[in-house]
């Protein structure tokens, strides 16, 4: 079976709209897909959660997110929401993930 990772970077909600519902249908339709949130994505977290956003309560209940940028969550001020919203941190290149340890485990990276 194929495996990707998805590292979205991007804050808009609307581009990570993207990132969602692609990963929810290749997840539906057996191919395994996680998402790492990096750069200004971290900050969805917080707004998605709030806005009760339907599809990203899905993912987060499907257990897609694999990871957030612990790093950018420090920067970008969303450290302490991020640190208590369920997705764990991610630090192991110089505080962000590596895109590497996925190469490893035999993914394919997509970046939005």
């Amino acid at each position: 079976m194929k495996k990707y990772v998805f590292f979205a970077f991007n804050g808009e909600i609307m581009c990570f709209n993207h990132v969602l519902i692609n990963a929810l249908e290749m997840n539906a339709k057996g191919t395994k897909a996680i998402i790492v949130l990096e750069g200004e994505a971290v900050k969805v977290i917080e707004e998605l959660d709030k806005s009760d956003h339907p599809v990203y309560q899905r993912v987060k209940e499907l257990g897609l997110f694999d990871s957030v940028c612990k790093a950018c969550s420090i920067k970008m001020g969303v450290y302490d929401y991020n640190a208590a919203c369920g997705i764990p941190f991610n630090d192991e290149l110089n505080g962000h993930p590596s895109m590497l340890k996925y190469i490893n485990e035999g993914y394919e990276i997509i970046t939005l």
